[in-house]
């Protein structure tokens, strides 16, 4: 038998990488997907995880492993039922990845009901510094995020990275109005305007111009600043559900926002480049610009608000139907005894451990591991 049927032939490097097959855009797929995967993992466990309460730092983390929306729920869900949930929803772009999130979190976390009294009225981050690093690590994910979107290394792509990283500087103006209103510049002010730079920008990261970027930055380091620190302090209603990481301003107000002013500020030609043809994608203020096409901005602007009561409606109406569901299984809350202990309970293991040499809390709920629960008791003749 011949070496030519015994064995698959090689592939040479020319027969690898043919002439249609571009390596530069597949470098910079391989690195924008990279730097994507660097952003959830491990990027938004250990901000979620920093910045949560001691008791349930565990729990946070490993419940922001498996989707976006759990900051809403965190520090009361049925872990198993936080289980059964992620497996049902699934969501990747623009609007459909912040709006979704921001608006399911906040229905699941009707459905769930609130933590604790204490918690809410005292909830702690347990460790800053981590969570700083969590949102650092954040940032730089979100450059392979918006600059991925095209597909290719272009200019396009280099656009959405300079409009991402100018919109999230500017946002970081909401420590400032910490500071005026407050006045401290809090870390978690930073954080949470940081988050809604980064937000506000990724439907318009590659269609509009940097001047418009910083317009969007101001806009989302403030907005979303006063639905959260005045509106929803003073509102009955929004205090009626309990949302844990505050979602429903960092992602469902910061993401619609970044929807409308899209609508507003999307460039013709920057639109050619992303989508191939301008002659349907306009925003409102070029239409104002070249009179002949006002009628084509302010469509554009219609189908911004029709995309977000849709995907509101699409979303308020699933969730429901999935906790709905997933409740005649397994309970959606904890017992208000786990909801007490925190990770100890619902896992069996915590985030820090202070004491001795690692070893657990002597007043520990539950066994210094996992393992002793299934030892038998020794016994002596």
């Amino acid at each position: 038998m011949s070496n030519e049927t015994a064995f698959p032939p090689t592939l040479m490097p020319d027969e690898a990488s043919p002439d249609w097959f571009n390596k530069a855009d597949n470098a910079w797929q391989l690195t924008a997907a990279t730097l994507v995967g660097l952003q959830s993992i491990p990027g938004l466990m250990i901000l979620s995880g920093g910045g949560m309460k001691k008791k349930w730092a565990v729990n946070s983390a490993f419940m922001q492993l498996l989707i976006l929306i759990a900051g809403a729920v965190l520090g009361r869900m049925n872990f198993y039922a936080w289980m059964m949930f992620m497996g049902l929803i699934d969501y990747s772009g623009g609007y459909v990845i912040h709006l979704s999130s921001g608006v399911a979190g906040y229905t699941a976390a009707y459905w769930v009901g609130p933590r604790l009294t204490k918690d809410r009225e005292r909830f702690p981050p347990n460790n800053i510094l981590l969570m700083l690093f969590g949102a650092g690590l954040l940032w730089m994910g979100w450059t392979g995020f918006n600059g991925g979107d095209p597909y290719v290394a272009s200019s396009d792509a280099s656009l959405a990275v300079l409009n991402t990283h100018l919109c999230t500087a500017t946002s970081s103006h909401w420590v400032g109005l910490d500071i005026i209103f407050f006045p401290k510049a809090y870390v978690i002010g930073a954080a949470q305007g940081m988050i809604t730079g980064l937000v506000c920008i990724t439907p318009a990261a590659g269609v509009v111009d940097g001047w418009a970027a910083v317009i969007m930055g101001l806009c989302s380091g403030s907005i979303p600043w006063t639905t959260m620190m005045v509106i929803h302090k003073h509102s009955e209603i929004l205090q009626k559900v309990d949302d844990t990481m505050a979602g429903l301003h960092t992602h469902a107000i910061a993401g619609s926002l970044g929807g409308i002013l899209t609508g507003l500020f999307a460039k013709p030609n920057l639109n050619k480049l992303f989508f191939g043809d301008s002659a349907h994608y306009i925003g409102l203020f070029y239409g104002f610009d070249d009179k002949s096409r006002i009628g084509s901005g302010v469509r554009q602007m219609g189908v911004q608000f029709a995309g977000i009561m849709f995907v509101v409606f699409v979303n308020v109406l699933t969730t429901t139907i999935i906790c709905l569901s997933i409740q005649m299984v397994v309970p959606l809350r904890m017992s208000d005894e786990d909801v007490e202990i925190g990770d100890d309970a619902a896992h069996c293991e915590e985030a820090y451990a202070i004491w001795g040499s690692g070893d657990r809390h002597e007043n520990s709920f539950y066994p210094s591991s996992v393992n002793a629960a299934f030892e038998l008791p020794v016994t002596t003749n």
